[in-house]
Formats: structure tokens, sequence, C-alpha cells
């Protein structure tokens, strides 16, 4: 392990006048920190877990399905750059919503898809945003990702936090990984609806 302690100040801070909170799970945490926090007007980006039945889970407890919590990220937004529903929309891009029981090399229930909203507000564009997904014709099989009401987050260890900076080899390697899923996805996903147009 690399790198000095990570603050975790601004997880326990109350928001500022422009700022907001969005929290997914999509796979392993590791990869899902980078893709939001390297954006402009993302004020933090926390590894954590969420939406299980325990207090302060461990990394181990959670990875075997002890507490019921996936790993997530919380990403505190600057609200004059970012809104919700963008913040959405890039989720959808880094993750397959059609996999129920994981993500990618990811298995098992701390690694399935889920929003966690905060509010009605958030709710609604993440229910509407799932339903233009499914009634856009990109993927084969349903869109299963969850939409779930917010629970507490807890913070991961300090080794998840930043870790695509504190381990650049490693991450880059499952970034890759992931990346060409996603795109070889994509292309399947393009190929079939080409057939199909052409079908009909």
């Amino acid at each position: 392990m690399a790198g000095s302690s990570f603050d975790l100040a601004i997880h326990y801070a109350k928001d500022g006048p422009h700022q907001a909170r969005a929290i997914f799970a999509g796979g392993c945490f590791w990869c899902m920190v980078e893709p939001f926090e390297t954006q402009p007007g993302i004020i933090s980006v926390i590894s954590g877990y969420t939406g299980g039945h325990m207090d302060n889970p461990t990394y181990e407890q959670v990875l075997g399905g002890y507490t019921g919590h996936v790993e997530a990220v919380e990403i505190i937004f600057d609200t004059r750059v970012w809104n919700y529903k963008e913040l959405v929309e890039l989720y959808w891009q880094l993750t397959d919503p059609t996999d129920a029981y994981g993500q990618m090399a990811d298995r098992g229930s701390s690694y399935r898809p889920v929003i966690f909203v905060a509010n009605g507000e958030q709710r609604q564009i993440a229910e509407q945003s799932k339903r233009d997904l499914a009634a856009s014709g990109k993927y084969k099989h349903p869109i299963v990702t969850a939409i779930e009401s917010a629970t507490t987050f807890w913070p991961a260890e300090n080794f998840h936090q930043q870790f695509y900076q504190k381990n650049p080899k490693r991450y880059k390697k499952l970034k890759r990984s992931r990346g060409q899923f996603l795109a070889f996805q994509r292309v399947q996903n393009k190929i079939r609806r080409r057939v199909g147009r052409k079908k009909e």
C-alpha cells in the first residue's frame, strides 16, 4: 500500500450550498472512483459499503457476503457543474446494467449494480433514466440495475481509497479488462440492432 491516510472529513461534513451527493454501486469500487474523480466539478469520491444490515462492516465481511452490503462509491459534486441526471448517465457508461449478479469478473451479491437514491427527486431521475435506457434498444437483455433508497454509507479502509493512484499498475490492468468487456458488449449490441433493423 502506498500513500498517506485518506482524509474522510468531507464525508462526515455537512454539504455546502452548491454540493450534493450520489451513491452508485457497479462492481469493485476500485474501478468506480477514477472515472468520476477526474472529472471537473467532482469534489470527492469515497469508496465504501452500503445497503447492508451491519454497522462498520469490514472488507472481508462484505466480500464474504455476511452483511448484505455492496461495494459502492459516494460522489460529492458541485451542482453548478453537474446535475444528478448527468451523473446517472455517466454511471450507465461504466457498468453492465444487464448483470444482476456482479460486474465483469466481479461476482457475487456485494458487486451487484445499484443506484442508491437520497430523495424523491433522485429516484424519479434514476427511474426515468433506467426506462429510457431500456427503451433505447441498446441491450438485448433487460436492464436489471436496482434503484434503492440510500442507507448509511460506511467508508472503506484506507487501502481502498483512491486505489487507482496508490496502485497504478494493478489499476491499469483492471481498467483495461473492464473497458474491453464493455466495448465488446457495445459492439455486439450495435450489430444486433443493425441486424434487427434489416430484418424489419
